[in-house]
């Protein structure tokens, strides 16, 4: 793994106090590169403002997107510690909980990139499903008091512009590989509670961003894209929007819920900040300072490609309740968007080592390693009117492969 101490020093987290806690031993599962990156955020803000009330343990397998920099700052912290280990290796998992006498678990363990699902679909089912069994077995073996499980707002499918936001009790209706084995996991997680007594809370959050994110999700990649002066590439036609929640944002919901959530209840993490992805373009083109008024400009630096074999063109849940325990959005898009672009421009190109092999817009998946795939073709217009939200313009699925 790519570490820099001197590196780290010059990048502090961003973090934000929350409210003390009596729990004493609490293990922290990320395991891979977009829940990585949210779980380091939180193992950050735990560690370095519950000094008297936690000690975390950060279970991590170091997954080709992981970064010893994430949590290299907490190195020489008396409450923390670090265990390299592989949720899907139950001797590992039971190892760990009983060496540390943990008591609370908030598991973050998962593949999440979807674009890599189409292709990977078996490790994501290994990694998400049979992973998260792992974890609940061992979990009800040595009596763990509190299980958190962090899931995803796409585990409820897609939501059309004219629907309501989706409540906690919607119906899960999962349209891609990766969707389908995050709504798997939550299934075996409410088994345990119900068959067990496991003490469970289930979260489902927005996309979240912000420094430190590895750059295979549209933002970090982007904004290092256009760091090297290359174009960015849009799959489809741009036009599906997703909701943005700033990483230290996501701490605090991550917090509220430790603190404040019911046991046994499901709390959905809301961001009010909606965008498609060709909107978040051009924000992102302002915000790096790069003019794009002229339709020669935007071709310069938008272009088009076929889109995913699946794609949905919305998703919007209710936060409401989480809200009622006391937790808002404090960072807006923008001013997310200003943070996260800085941090990228200073250290996005020696945080991990050398990432031009994530930057392509169909990575595949080699013996484990994520390589480009040069097989797409790159246009300066999107594809034709259609229903590029669900295939490419042609009614195509996408290419996708594992080589």
């Amino acid at each position: 793994m790519f570490g820099n101490k001197r590196l780290f020093s010059r990048a502090p987290p961003n973090l934000n106090l929350g409210q003390r806690s009596r729990i004493s031993w609490l293990l922290e599962v990320p395991a891979s590169c977009d829940v990585e990156f949210s779980a380091c955020w939180l193992v950050r803000h735990l560690t370095l403002n519950y000094a008297d009330s936690y000690h975390i343990v950060s279970f991590d397998k170091l997954d080709y997107c992981s970064s010893l920099n994430n949590t290299r700052i907490l190195n020489d912290k008396r409450n923390f510690t670090f265990y390299h280990g592989d949720i899907t290796h139950p001797t590992e998992v039971v190892d760990c909980m009983e060496r540390y006498n943990i008591d609370t678990v908030l598991h973050f363990a998962a593949q999440s990139h979807v674009d890599l699902s189409f292709g990977n679909s078996y490790g994501f089912t290994h990694t998400n499903v049979y992973g998260t069994h792992v974890l609940l077995e061992s979990a009800k073996k040595v009596g763990i008091k509190r299980f958190i499980h962090i899931s995803t707002d796409e585990v409820y499918g897609e939501v059309k512009e004219d629907e309501d936001e989706l409540l906690e009790s919607s119906i899960l209706s999962p349209t891609n590989p990766y969707a389908a084995s995050k709504a798997a996991a939550e299934m075996l997680v409410q088994s345990y509670q119900k068959s067990f007594k496991l003490p469970i809370i289930i979260v489902r959050s927005n996309n979240v961003y912000g420094p430190h994110q590895y750059p295979e999700k549209i933002i970090p990649k982007f904004t290092c894209l256009l760091n090297r002066g290359r174009p960015v590439v849009l799959h489809g036609d741009g036009s599906p929007t997703r909701r943005y929640l700033y990483a230290g944002d996501a701490a605090d919901a991550f917090d509220t819920i430790l603190h404040k959530g019911q046991l046994g209840h499901i709390y959905n993490v809301g961001s009010y900040d909606e965008i498609s992805n060709l909107e978040l373009c051009s924000k992102l083109l302002d915000t790096i300072g790069i003019p794009h008024d002229s339709l020669e400009e935007l071709r310069r630096w938008i272009k088009y490609t076929h889109d995913r074999p699946f794609n949905d063109c919305r998703y919007a849940v209710d936060g409401s309740k989480l809200r009622r325990l006391g937790w808002e959005q404090r960072t807006s898009l923008d001013e997310g968007l200003r943070i996260t672009v800085d941090w990228y421009r200073q250290f996005g190109e020696s945080w991990w080592g050398d990432i031009t092999h994530v930057l392509t817009p169909f990575p595949v998946v080699t013996e484990g390693e994520v390589v480009p795939d040069d097989v797409h073709l790159m246009t300066d217009e999107p594809p034709l009117p259609g229903d590029e939200c669900h295939t490419n313009g042609n009614g195509k699925n996408g290419h996708y492969k594992v080589a």
